[in-house]
């Protein structure tokens, strides 16, 4: 069995989608609304000033449009894996500069703005590849949500949305 079809590895790839899904069709409403989201196992919590009919509202949107065939949903610029790859291909490419020790230290430095500048320039293509095939799985046929929850610590206002694979 692929590790990526392993019921609890499936089930946070699915709600990683759904989460992304989410958070895009609230951005397409209000421009400036600025959220992050979180995934696990039973769900996600997205985290941002958030009315809950809104947030209600757009993760059966959400739901809708991915089941419809929107996969593209699934993806989003400000996700982690980007930036988990932008880190990882930085790094990479420093340490590559600075491990060649047959040039001068002006030239290693050069390499290594060079290196991270094309590091960061193939990142974020990069990282959508990634969340496309990795992270995420628009295959959401049999999710159901089993609840929205909103909460609120002082300024800080949640939603956590529970799902369930049928």
């Amino acid at each position: 069995m692929n590790l990526l079809e392993l019921p609890l590895v499936a089930a946070i790839r699915r709600n990683h989608a759904l989460e992304h899904a989410t958070i895009n069709v609230m951005s397409q409403k209000c421009l400036d609304l600025r959220l992050l989201g979180r995934s696990d196992w039973a769900g996600f919590t997205v985290y941002g000033p958030a009315d809950r009919k809104a947030v209600e509202a757009a993760v059966s949107e959400a739901l809708r449009r991915l089941r419809a065939g929107e996969s593209q949903l699934a993806i989003h610029a400000r996700c982690g894996t980007n930036l988990a790859t932008a880190v990882v291909l930085a790094g990479l490419a420093s340490y590559a500069a600075v491990k060649s020790r047959r040039r001068s230290r002006l030239e290693r430095t050069l390499n290594v703005v060079l290196g991270v500048g094309a590091a960061l320039v193939l990142a974020q293509p990069l990282g959508f590849k990634l969340q496309e095939h990795l992270t995420t799985s628009a295959d959401v046929a049999g999710l159901r949500i089993v609840s929205i929850r909103r909460q609120e610590r002082g300024a800080l206002i949640t939603h956590r949305i529970e799902t369930t694979q049928e």
